[in-house]
């Protein structure tokens, strides 16, 4: 019940997060408009006077909102995180509850401690444990099909746990130049995915920075 009941409130969580993102992001395109200033363009012209092609107040505004919104994400996402761990760990003290104390255990007694809730079990393996907050156009990750703030549920052979960023280093070294299935989520939906990591012009075999 704790499981499902964290798993409703970490979905909600991630729910805010979407529509945190999607508000995000309809601001940056509104600064990104050709004649726009951008998120950090200048808002003068070659003479230093303000620019008149433009509406500076508004263009204030959308980035002070924009600000509030990043630190909006930041701190869900560390509510998600946190939420996560508890999970994880409920997840690694019911499996070690479910060992049989001695040889001598029942085969059926032996079936109710092992035995999950299906939605507990659930609220535990599709929750992801990193997010792409950071991709760089033309790198492996990009080219791939990954996209900003797509979830992580599952990189090769790394789900969530301890040590995640050696584990995913790890393995993203081990398969350079091997394709490796990943599991996401996408505005809600899951995707199965394939990357490359390989070698680029950019840091790293993939180009995305994730956040865990």
């Amino acid at each position: 019940m704790v499981a499902t009941n964290l798993k409703a409130e970490t979905v909600g969580l991630m729910d805010r997060r979407a529509a945190v993102e999607a508000e995000m992001d309809a601001i940056i395109a509104a600064l990104s408009v050709p004649v726009g200033p951008g998120i950090t363009g200048g808002l003068v012209d070659a003479e230093g006077f303000p620019r008149s092609d433009i509406d500076i107040p508004a263009v204030l505004a959308q980035r002070r909102k924009l600000a509030e919104l990043r630190n909006d994400h930041k701190d869900i996402t560390n509510k998600i995180e946190k939420n996560l761990e508890v999970l994880h760990s409920t997840k690694l003290s019911r499996n070690e509850a479910s060992i049989p104390a001695s040889s001598g255990t029942p085969a059926s007694l032996h079936s109710g401690l092992s035995q999950n809730d299906p939605m507990e079990e659930d609220a535990v393996t599709r929750l992801p444990f990193a997010i792409i907050d950071e991709l760089t156009d033309g790198s492996p990750a990009a080219v791939d099909g990954l996209q900003l703030w797509d979830e992580i549920v599952k990189f090769g052979n790394v789900e969530a746990g301890d040590r995640l960023q050696e584990r995913l280093v790890s393995e993203a070294l081990s398969n350079e130049d091997c394709q490796v299935s990943l599991v996401i989520i996408r505005q809600g939906s899951s995707m199965n995915l394939t990357v490359t990591p390989r070698k680029w012009h950019g840091r790293g075999l993939l180009g995305y920075a994730p956040l865990h």
